[in-house]
């Protein structure tokens, strides 16, 4: 997979109103209707809630979340996840080869439902491709496929069926490369591989670096591949992340106060820079202003072409109505960016600007 092609402008709306281009989206989860939580309840607890029920519940909470993002504005859309529960465990339940044995204690009063690879991991069916096939169906606007990326697969389960953690994330690597190319099938062209374990613990870029070239292999150059790692210490993966087959970095920077944005300035960055502009920490909604600001930050990093604007991570667990007005906010100042670039009143100053100016 090429590491120059260009996959940002099929995302471009034919009426984008200026001739700068900053591609908007989500990173993927977002708040869920109450009643989806109360139906979510009585389809578990069997109370009279069956199957169907379950489906035409998910089905209205996604058209619905996915229509939210749309009167948003966003370029690129998600459901929300409003099918899915926690980022590991809805992936286990679907992997041959996982077991569940109860909820595990990570926090405080909060628990994980923390899944056991007990024998070989297989890929038996698609995993997603129904949700994006449903939520494509609803959408005016092009969907982004959110996946949990094998490391963070590995890292977040109990291995009771390999030698390593590696040698497992090596074969969840093999059944993600698997759904993509399901989800490529079925028209998918930007899908999200999410790893928050990656930049907690040193030197696993190595065995990320590995995993996405499992996942890249045999994927169209139009396909557009992001990596979202949503905290940890960046320097800890910087520079080597820049040899990873992905065409975009999704990053958290927003929550630190951009303490960690110097990290991507040496050596350049060249790849696409997926910002986090508003922080899914905090229920005070950031002014327009405010994200103008942060979104001329990642001018430090990369050109406008090679900006994305985002959330830091999911919103899921923010108030409906501040997700809602984060993310319209943040579509607002990035189309006000966007008009300023193209008069000229703004100064782009990313690393490698100079020399790229005098070539």
């Amino acid at each position: 997979m090429s590491t120059h092609t260009n996959t940002r402008e099929q995302f471009r709306t034919e009426d984008h109103p200026n001739e700068h281009f900053l591609l908007t989206t989500v990173v993927g989860s977002y708040p869920k209707p109450t009643w989806l939580n109360r139906a979510r309840d009585r389809y578990e607890a069997g109370e009279d809630f069956d199957e169907e029920d379950w489906r035409e519940a998910t089905d209205d909470a996604a058209r619905l979340i996915t229509e939210e993002h749309e009167r948003a504005g966003l370029d690129v859309v998600v459901d929300g996840e409003m099918r899915r529960n926690e980022m590991v465990e809805y992936f286990a339940h679907r992997i041959a080869g996982y077991e569940f044995n109860g909820p595990v204690k990570v926090w405080g009063h909060n628990y994980f439902d923390k899944p056991s690879v007990v024998s070989e991991v297989e890929y038996e069916e698609p995993w997603l491709v129904d949700e994006f096939e449903f939520t494509s169906s609803v959408a005016t606007h092009p969907v982004k496929v959110p996946i949990t990326g094998p490391y963070t697969l590995a890292n977040w389960s109990f291995n009771e069926a390999y030698d390593t953690e590696e040698e497992l994330a090596y074969d969840l690597a093999e059944l993600v490369n698997l759904e993509v190319e399901k989800l490529v099938e079925a028209g998918a062209r930007y899908v999200q591989i999410d790893e928050p374990a990656l930049a907690t613990t040193p030197d696993d870029h190595a065995i990320v670096g590995e995993t996405l070239e499992r996942i890249a292999d045999g994927i169209p150059e139009d396909v557009r591949l992001g990596l979202h790692v949503c905290y940890g210490d960046y320097s800890r993966i910087y520079p080597e992340i820049l040899d990873f087959p992905v065409d975009e970095y999704d990053l958290e920077l927003t929550n630190g106060d951009f303490e960690q944005l110097p990290v991507f300035t040496e050596p350049e960055f060249t790849k696409d820079l997926a910002l986090g502009v508003v922080d899914v920490h905090s229920a005070e909604v950031e002014t327009v202003e405010e994200i103008k600001r942060n979104i001329e930050k990642g001018f430090e990093v990369v050109p406008p072409e090679r900006l994305t604007v985002s959330p830091d991570c999911g919103l899921k667990l923010l108030p409906r109505k501040a997700a809602y007005a984060k993310m319209e906010n943040m579509v607002t100042a990035a189309r006000e960016v966007e008009a300023e670039l193209d008069a000229g009143e703004i100064e782009v100053g990313y690393a490698g600007a100079e020399a790229h100016a005098s070539d």
